[in-house]
């Protein structure tokens, strides 16, 4: 089913027709009511009249901004009307009201497994409007019921495609870390499911996105913990770098050191730099090796 533009007429002609059949009918009728032979004919014109104003009002329809009217004739679908005003369309006709508005959606929070098959909570939010009426109204049954359930169906779907965090220095996406790729696919996926409906998927965004209650606190730790290594690792690679400046500088004035002198110094320096706590310093008045 596709949608097409429905026949329509200035609806203020339609409206000055019926007025116009409505005030004749009455005054023949009147003109007729003596019941003499002669008026008889005055009295069916009337009534054909009265009759002309009934079919002219049902073929009247008001179209307001953002709003498409489909138009059926005893079950065949006659078309769309879809610019705003008073049009006359066919007569005896069904005329199914259908908002073209932009409108949103926001997802219940959902508990899925992630890639690792960890619990995780994730919502979305989805932005949509109506393109075609026809399939909105035909071939789905209700087609907001019928976005809510896709949408939270595609929600789950990209959920179990990412993990929720990387963990490695692997290029992986993740549902945090790459929020923008994942609601990108998952308007894709979700305009894919949807095109059936006759609605476009204007904007996805994750509303909300966290570990379930019974696994946060440990991947609370476990996060923290691998930011207290990366932590560590920069202040060791910058306390090699220092201990190399220290002992290239001590070389250029002529300051010359053995191995064991050098490999003594390098101790003292990196335990007083890498040291989490002010390092207590001990002054040797012998020499290295008493």
């Amino acid at each position: 089913m596709t949608e097409k533009q429905a026949w329509r007429m200035n609806g203020f002609l339609a409206l000055l027709v019926a007025v116009a059949s409505i005030a004749g009918g009455i005054a023949f009728i009147v003109a007729g009511a003596s019941g003499t032979v002669e008026n008889v004919t005055f009295i069916i014109l009337g009534v054909l009249l009265c009759l002309l104003f009934l079919v002219a009002l049902s073929s009247l329809t008001i179209v307001q901004p953002n709003e498409a009217k489909v138009v059926t004739f005893f079950g065949t679908y006659s078309g769309t009307v879809s610019a705003s005003g008073m049009w006359m369309v066919l007569p005896f006709t069904k005329k199914e009201k259908l908002s073209l508005k932009v409108r949103n959606f926001n997802s219940q929070t959902l508990k899925v497994n992630d890639a690792e098959g960890n619990p995780i909570e994730i919502g979305a939010v989805v932005v949509f409007k109506v393109t075609d009426t026809a399939r909105a109204s035909f071939d789905v049954d209700n087609y907001e019921k019928f976005v809510a359930i896709q949408s939270e169906t595609a929600v789950r779907h990209i959920a179990a495609q990412y993990s929720y965090d990387t963990f490695t220095d692997e290029q992986k996406l993740s549902l945090r870390g790459n929020a923008e790729e994942v609601a990108q696919e998952l308007m894709n996926e979700l305009q894919v499911r949807l095109t059936v409906a006759g609605v476009q998927v204007i904007e996805t965004r994750l509303t909300h996105l966290a570990y379930a209650p019974e696994i946060a606190s440990a991947m609370l730790q476990r996060q923290q913990a691998i930011a207290i290594v990366s932590a560590r690792q920069h202040i060791v690679e910058g306390a090699v770098g220092m201990v190399e400046s220290a002992i290239r500088q001590l070389v250029a004035h002529g300051i010359e050191l053995d191995d064991e002198r050098r490999a003594a110094m390098v101790n003292n320096l990196m335990v007083s730099i890498v040291s989490d706590r002010a390092a207590t310093p001990v002054i040797n008045t012998g020499t290295l090796y008493s």
